[in-house]
C-alpha cells in the first residue's frame, strides 16, 4: 500500500504493509467546503455571532487595526483583508485610518515579496502594515497584570487602535487548545516579557495545556484575561480542511464566535483510539507549519497522547528554515539528555527565548524516541540533539516492525496535527 505524506508543498510516498494490529491512514472527518469563501465571509460580517454587524460596529469610529496571522500560518488573509476593508470604508473609515498589525508572535517579520505573498500586493501598496516585534519595548503597552503579577504588555498599534479587529484560523493547538480568537493577541501581538510567563516551563509542563482542552486550560484561561484588558471588538475566524480551503467562518463576539468556530471543528480533528500505539508515522502538516523545528513540536505533541511510553513516533517535516532562529539552535545546546533538558528548564537555570518548544519536544522525548526525516537539518546534528535521523521513511516503517513484532499497534496520520490522537489507556 502506498500513502503520501504530507511534506513542504508536496508529499512523500510511504510504502508500507497491512499487518494484524494495524489501525489504518487516519484522516480528519472533513468538513464540506465552502463554494465561494468570500461571499461567506461578507454574509458572516453582516449577520455574525452575538454581535452587531461589523459595518454597524465600524460607523463614527476614528480608526481601525487589522490583526492577521504571518506567513507561517495558512489564514487566506488575500481573501479575508479585502472583503473586512470593504465593510469598514462602506461604514466611513479612509484607507489611511486602516492599519494592518502582523501578528508574529516572536517570530521573524514579513516583509518584501513575503508580505505581499501574504496580503496581495494592492493592499501591500495601499495600507499600512505593521510586523509586531515582540522584543521592542518602545511598541508595547502595559494593559494590567493577569494571574500572580503577570505583566500583560500588547502591541502600541493594537491598545490604542478606536476598532480591534482579530483575524485567524482555527485549529487544534498544543497549549491554547485550539488556536484563532484570543491566541491573536497571545502571543501574537505579546510582549516577549509576557511570553516569558506565559510560554513559561510551568504553563508548558500543565496537564491541562494541550491540544483539544479548553475547560481548566491555564493557557487559554490568560489569553482571555489578557483580551479582556487589551480590548477586542469583533473576530474574523475561519477554519480550514488538510487543504487549506476553507470550511466555516465564524465572525462577531471575540468570545462566543471563537467558541462557536471550535465547537464546529472539533468534530473533524479529534480521534480517540481505544488503547495507545507502539509507533505512528506523521507529519507536521507540510507548509507552511513545517518550516522549522521549532514548529515541528506541533506534530510531535499531537500525537504523543497516543502513543505508548517506550514507543516511536516518527514524523517528516521539511524544515527548509532550519532551527527557525539561531536562538532556538541555542536552546538545544543545553540538552545533554531528554531529562536533564527538562530537569534544567523546571529548575529554571537558563532562559532563551524560544525554549518553549524545545520543552515541548523533550517532553516527549523523555517517554518516547522520535525519529525525523527531514531534508532542512544535518543528520548528525539530529543525532547530537538526541533525534533519530531517517533517511527513507518506507524503510524505517520495516525497521520499526521489526523492532515492535508484526503484531505492533500503529497508524499513519498523513495530515499531522491537523487530526489530533489520543488513547483511552495511556
Amino acid at each position: 500500500m502506498i500513502v503520501d505524506l504530507k511534506y513542504g508543498n508536496g508529499t512523500i510516498p510511504l510504502e508500507y504493509p497491512q499487518t494484524p494490529n494495524f489501525k489504518g491512514v487516519l484522516y480528519p472527518a472533513e468538513a464540506s467546503t465552502l463554494n465561494d469563501p468570500a461571499a461567506a465571509v461578507n454574509h458572516s460580517l453582516t449577520t455574525p455571532i452575538d454581535s452587531i454587524s461589523l459595518a454597524e460596529m465600524a460607523r463614527g469610529r476614528s480608526n481601525a487595526v487589522i490583526v492577521i496571522s504571518d506567513i507561517t500560518r495558512p489564514v487566506p488573509n488575500r481573501m479575508l483583508l479585502p472583503v473586512i476593508i470593504a465593510q469598514l470604508e462602506q461604514a466611513g473609515l479612509s484607507a489611511d485610518s486602516i492599519s494592518i498589525l502582523i501578528a508574529t508572535g516572536i517570530h521573524r517579520p514579513n516583509q518584501g515579496a513575503e508580505l505581499e505573498k501574504l496580503v496581495g500586493a494592492e493592499i501591500a501598496a495601499n495600507y499600512r502594515i505593521i510586523n509586531h516585534m515582540s522584543k521592542q519595548d518602545e511598541d508595547m503597552v502595559l494593559v494590567g497584570h493577569i494571574g500572580d503579577g503577570i505583566p500583560a504588555l500588547v502591541n502600541r498599534h493594537y491598545v490604542e487602535a478606536d476598532l480591534k479587529i482579530l483575524t485567524g484560523f482555527i485549529e487544534p493547538h498544543m497549549w491554547a487548545g485550539f488556536s484563532g480568537g484570543r491566541k491573536s493577541i497571545l502571543p501574537g501581538i505579546s510582549s516577549v516579557k509576557t511570553l516569558e510567563f506565559m510560554h513559561g516551563p510551568e504553563m508548558v509542563a500543565h496537564p491541562q495545556t494541550r491540544y483539544g482542552i479548553l475547560d481548566g486550560n491555564p493557557f487559554h484561561e490568560a489569553g482571555l484575561a489578557i483580551m479582556a484588558k487589551a480590548g477586542a471588538d469583533f473576530i474574523v475566524n475561519v477554519t480550514l480542511d488538510t487543504s487549506k480551503q476553507v470550511t466555516g467562518v465564524f465572525s462577531g463576539h471575540p468570545v462566543n464566535a471563537h467558541l462557536t468556530g471550535v465547537k464546529f471543528l472539533s468534530q473533524h480533528c479529534m480521534k480517540v483510539l481505544d488503547a495507545p500505539l507502539d509507533f505512528v508515522v506523521t507529519t507536521n502538516s507540510g507548509a507552511p507549519l513545517d518550516c522549522n523545528l521549532y514548529q515541528t513540536a506541533k506534530g510531535l505533541s499531537g500525537v504523543a497522547a497516543a502513543t505508548r511510553d517506550g514507543g516511536v513516533i516518527l514524523i517528516a517535516s521539511e524544515c527548509p528554515e532550519g532551527f527557525g532562529s539561531d536562538e532556538y539552535q541555542e536552546v538545544f545546546e543545553y540538552a545533554t539528555s531528554p531529562q536533564e533538558f527538562i530537569d534544567k528548564v523546571m529548575n529554571k537555570e537558563f532562559f532563551v527565548p524560544d525554549q518553549w518548544c524545545a520543552q515541548e519536544t523533550y517532553q516527549v522525548m523523555t517517554k518516547k524516541e522520535v525519529w525525523l526525516h527531514t531534508s532542512g537539518i544535518a543528520a548528525e546534528t539530529l543525532r547530537r540533539f538526541h533525534f533519530h535521523p531517517v533517511n527513507d521513511i518506507s524503510e524505517a516503517v520495516r525497521q520499526l516492525l521489526e523492532r515492535f513484532g508484526q503484531d505492533a499497534r500503529w497508524a499513519i496520520v498523513p495530515d499531522g496535527p491537523m487530526l489530533i490522537l489520543d488513547a483511552s489507556s495511556r
